[in-house]
């Protein structure tokens, strides 16, 4: 006998075991898509409001102001001992041992704005512009590029070698990744507190993991070496770029100081993305619900009960 009608339309037809597995593969697939593309897009767009914030902060400051900040570094650098090393198995450089300098004035020195950035930098061979913040703990690391205390502060002049570090190959921001493309005869810029410090790439090598490295002023030379790690997702070795003072500065650098940066354009591309993963959900959610009881039912029964069979308890005379 057919059922009632109302009892069929009331039944949902669940999705087979394949159709929500690959439901859910896809989401995981859309999700596993869209997150490095917006969050490069996110990491850009905050570096760039921090570039246009310390380029504003800059330009509403008095020329003296400027110079006595400039001044105030420099006079920092002069005091500053040893440099910086690179020890075996190290991801990062670190401060020589014996490097000193005035205590208690590092953070003070060079502090751009509220977001604590030092300057900028730009490597236009590869498409870096970046806010160089002070220190390398991990958490400044993933905001920029971090200048390693005990190295000077990037203010130039001669006998000084500054370092800089970023990350590499982080799903969340470029930063240094593509460092390793830059080559001998390239040229990157500083723009620290309204002034433009030009260098010219004289070499670039990789450091094995067994290796050790100093990284020290020498005599009459202004330097700034570019540190980051390698190969991708390995980091077993690091990347050193090291840039000599251009003198006098190219006027295309200066031209191009303080000129706002790229803000990148929102990725329209996602709200697709994120459609689909919003849709995939919905899917899950839905098909994971049980299905509908049945109201009514055929006469004389009741859903989930046995008839018992009164039969088989007969006991025959």
């Amino acid at each position: 006998m057919p059922r009632p009608r109302s009892q069929r339309a009331g039944r949902w037809k669940r999705p087979s075991g394949t159709a929500f597995a690959a439901a859910l593969l896809a989401l995981v697939g859309l999700s596993a898509i869209l997150y490095p593309g917006t969050a490069g897009w996110w990491s850009q767009f905050e570096q760039s409001q921090v570039i246009r914030g310390l380029s504003e902060v800059s330009a509403d400051q008095p020329a003296r102001t400027l110079e006595r900040e400039l001044e105030r570094a420099r006079a920092y650098n002069a005091q500053l001992t040893g440099g910086a090393r690179i020890d075996a198995a190290a991801r990062k450089p670190s401060a020589a041992a014996g490097a000193s300098g005035p205590d208690g004035r590092y953070e003070e020195l060079l502090h751009g704005d509220a977001a604590g950035a030092m300057g900028r930098l730009r490597i236009p061979v590869i498409g870096v512009d970046l806010p160089i913040y002070h220190g390398t703990d991990d958490e400044t690391l993933l905001r920029g590029v971090g200048h390693l205390q005990g190295t000077s502060l990037p203010v130039g002049g001669p006998s000084q070698h500054s370092v800089l570090t970023a990350h590499r190959g982080l799903s969340s921001a470029t930063l240094f990744t593509d460092l390793d493309r830059v080559r001998r005869g390239d040229q990157f810029t500083l723009e620290v507190f309204g002034e433009v410090l030009a260098y010219r790439v004289i070499e670039t090598k990789v450091v094995n993991p067994e290796d050790t490295d100093a990284l020290f002023p020498r005599q009459g030379e202004d330097l700034v070496t570019l540190v980051t790690c390698t190969p991708l997702g390995i980091n077993t070795q690091r990347i050193l770029v090291t840039g000599q003072r251009l003198l006098p500065t190219p006027q295309v650098d200066i031209e191009r100081a303080g000129s706002l940066p790229d803000v990148p354009g929102f990725p329209w591309w996602a709200v697709g993305l994120v459609g689909g993963i919003a849709s995939i959900a919905g899917y899950l959610a839905w098909a994971g619900f049980p299905q509908r009881a049945k109201r009514g039912g055929d006469p004389g029964s009741h859903a989930g009960s046995v008839q018992p069979d009164l039969g088989a308890s007969t006991v025959e005379r």
